[in-house]
């Protein structure tokens, strides 16, 4: 049970990936819904579209579900040495997963170095460079786009370095282009898929909601896209407006817009989504000072990495109902996995983690989320 999993240690703030916009729609603009407000009929109009979001919701909030990741593959090869290039260690995220790639290195006997690429495309650049200095068996592209360090993959791959990213592209598993052993992350159709299904399902099929995005980045927009697409399968589902404000500016606009959008909608205001946790921390001062109740409208979820701060406001029930979390100490676990089948000369596992929701009523007031038994299944294909 997770009520006695330890909170992990973290960074600051989150800035992670982002959003996107309807077509037409500019940057620092919002889009409106025709027909703002949820509808006054006693009966959803999605019976179908309701029930199965509601099923899939119950199994996505199951703290106990078995693991499913992978229970086979090569034992663990000697002497491996890991460089993990983070975007930012001030990004949660990114940190988190750092966290988990030391603890399973410790386990599997290898030694890992962490240089931090400060959130700068140059500093990112200067850290790769570093790492590929030290000639280690494999790198981690830490939360960043390979491309953006194109010459950096080229010499990896001259000198026969695997590389494995988190969130480094858009989809799980091994890339051709840029060419990575596989990427570790959740799936975007599934996470922006359950973030809508539970507004669906706890909104009973009725639900006036705003949508928080930055249409800065693709990958951001394609999670917007879809869970817009999500939402738009339950007829009274309504989307009121649709937010573009880019995550470098959510301190300084997110209340002015919260304000706004509290005078334009008021009550009809029922739900939210963002593709990113961090909005709520801003969005919660301006809701507070409308008197709104923290536990009460609009429900928020945010379609992001589940950063510790999220579940503080969560398990605070301020303003922050639930959170689509990545598993990021277990992610990082998998990325040891994964380098140890590429040293084996064995295939990446394809393991894709399923979508998990954390709410106040299933983290046991934990600050993060990951499966149980993932631990003693790697421990298990390693024999450590």
């Amino acid at each position: 049970m997770h009520h006695t999993r330890k909170a992990a240690v973290t960074a600051a703030a989150l800035l992670a990936v982002a959003a996107t916009v309807t077509a037409g729609c500019e940057r620092g603009s919002s889009s409106t819904a025709s027909d703002a407000g949820s509808p006054e009929s006693a009966e959803p109009g999605c019976p179908t579209v309701l029930a199965d979001a509601k099923r899939v919701v119950k199994k996505a909030e199951d703290v106990n579900a078995p693991w499913e990741g992978p229970t086979t593959g090569p034992a663990a090869v000697p002497d491996k040495t890991i460089v993990y290039i983070a975007q930012t260690l001030t990004n949660p995220g990114v940190a988190g997963v750092a966290q988990g790639v030391q603890e399973a290195a410790e386990v599997i006997g290898w030694d890992v170095r962490t240089i931090n690429g400060q959130g700068t495309p140059a500093g990112i650049r200067d850290a790769f460079d570093e790492a590929l200095a030290l000639k280690p068996s494999g790198i981690v592209i830490g939360g960043f786009d390979p491309k953006s360090t194109a010459r950096q993959v080229e010499q990896a791959k001259a000198a026969g370095i695997p590389l494995i990213g988190w969130h480094a592209v858009a989809a799980p598993g091994p890339s051709k282009n840029p060419e990575l052993f596989s990427n570790i992350t959740t799936s975007v159709q599934d996470v922006a898929k359950i973030s809508a299904d539970w507004i669906i399902a706890r909104s009973q099929g009725r639900a006036g909601v705003v949508l928080f995005t930055d249409a800065s980045i693709p990958f951001a927009k394609r999670k917007s896209d879809l869970i817009k697409k999500e939402l738009a399968t339950c007829s009274d589902v309504r989307l009121l407006s649709y937010e573009d404000i880019p995550i470098p500016q959510a301190n300084s606009r997110t209340i002015k817009v919260v304000s706004s959008l509290l005078t334009r909608f008021g009550s009809k205001w029922t739900h939210s989504a963002a593709i990113n946790d961090l909005y709520f921390d801003h969005a919660a001062a301006a809701l507070r000072a409308d008197g709104r109740d923290g536990a009460g409208a609009p429900y928020n979820i945010g379609a992001g990495d589940g950063d510790p701060s999220a579940f503080e406001r969560i398990n605070g029930r301020q303003f922050q109902a639930a959170t689509v979390p990545e598993p990021l100490s277990e992610q990082g676990w998998q990325i040891i996995d994964e380098f140890n089948r590429a040293f084996a000369g064995k295939p990446a596992s394809g393991y894709v983690a399923p979508v998990h929701i954390s709410t106040a009523a299933n983290s046991g007031g934990a600050l993060s989320w990951d499966a149980e038994g993932y631990r003693q299944a790697y421990r298990g294909i390693w024999n450590k």
